[in-house]
């Protein structure tokens, strides 16, 4: 059976999702499922989060994890509302721990060689690297990835459809998130129809861009 990470790798996207009535999260895992993505990362950022991504897993064909994870309270509250992974904006070791306790994958924010050693030393493969804009982009990714041969990155933040191909052009992103999928003014506004439109055409994009 594919790991959780192995089915993000498959997939090569993940909408990055800030949601402000649980009550949209079953019309927008649909949303997702339509646009051939059913994938979410569900950020702490609203009070909505643990409920939205309880509503997105108990349907049990949306890949759900949480983001913005800062506390292993957070970690605890996103596992018992059914997220798959947890994903940090940088390196904790009590996230990361609390995420292996409950058996689930931790993806920490690493842009530095200091932080992605870090993150190995807590027996982890794959970082996020966020925010990949402002931190040296898929450059740096590149330069990275040199020392750090095994290491599998996901970079977030200041990515869209004019520089996607940058990223999984390189052998050692496994995935790549972004909200340009799944905006949130679009969300609040119940345009499911235009979210759907969104994500398959960034699902198009990166299936042509498919080494």
């Amino acid at each position: 059976m594919p790991t959780v990470l192995d089915q993000l790798s498959a997939h090569r996207l993940v909408p990055v999702v800030v949601i402000d009535d649980s009550a949209q999260a079953g019309p927008l895992a649909q949303a997702l499922v339509d646009g051939g993505l059913p994938v979410a990362e569900v950020t702490f950022r609203t009070a909505a989060a643990a409920d939205a991504i309880r509503a997105m897993a108990d349907r049990g064909d949306v890949l759900v994890g949480a983001g913005t994870v800062l506390t292993p309270a957070q970690v605890d509250a996103a596992v018992a509302a059914g997220a798959h992974y947890v994903v940090s904006p940088g390196t904790d070791r009590a996230v990361v721990e609390r995420a292996q306790e409950h058996g689930v994958l931790a993806l920490p924010g690493a842009v530095t060689a200091t932080e992605v050693q870090a993150a190995l030393a807590l027996g982890l493969t794959t970082v996020k690297f966020f925010p990949a804009g402002t931190s040296g982009g898929a450059a740096a990714i590149a330069a990275l990835a040199a020392p750090f041969g095994g290491v599998g990155f996901v970079p977030t933040g200041g990515v869209g459809p004019k520089n996607l191909g940058e990223y999984l052009a390189l052998p050692s992103v496994k995935a790549v998130g972004g909200s340009w999928m799944v905006p949130r003014d679009r969300v609040a506004a119940g345009d499911l129809a235009g979210v759907r439109d969104l994500v398959a055409e960034a699902v198009r994009l990166a299936s042509s861009l498919r080494p």
